[in-house]
């Protein structure tokens, strides 16, 4: 996906950024540090590689995510989040926020718990 030429408000351009299941779930991965497709493959559950590729290269296009191709062989890639990547992630941490409070009001104490959200 890439930029489209006319908004409504710059809200939707972000939006666009961040749409869909996974993207978010990206950038947090990739807040943490530098990641192979296997890295994230192997944190995010449920996501197939071709839909993590897919995303990330929406990513790219937007310019929240890059990548480093190592030379030599096996072949070796790691992304990692741009300067406005990392701007981006502040709103996701935000919506971990947000997202943390209400699975607390909803009586899910043990599954933040379980999951490393709450000690």
């Amino acid at each position: 996906m890439k930029i489209r030429s006319q908004y409504t408000c710059p809200l939707e351009l972000t939006h666009d950024i961040i749409k869909g299941k996974w993207k978010p779930i990206i950038l947090w991965q990739l807040g943490k540090g530098r990641r192979s497709l296997s890295d994230l493959m192997r944190e995010i559950q449920g996501v197939g590689q071709k839909m993590l590729m897919e995303h990330l290269k929406e990513l790219q296009e937007f310019g929240m995510v890059d990548k480093h191709q190592f030379e030599g062989y096996p072949l070796k890639v790691e992304y990692f989040l741009t300067e406005n990547g990392t701007k981006l992630l502040e709103v996701v941490v935000n919506m971990q926020v947000i997202g943390i409070a209400l699975m607390m009001e909803n009586g899910q104490e043990e599954l933040l718990k379980e999951k490393g959200f709450l000690s």
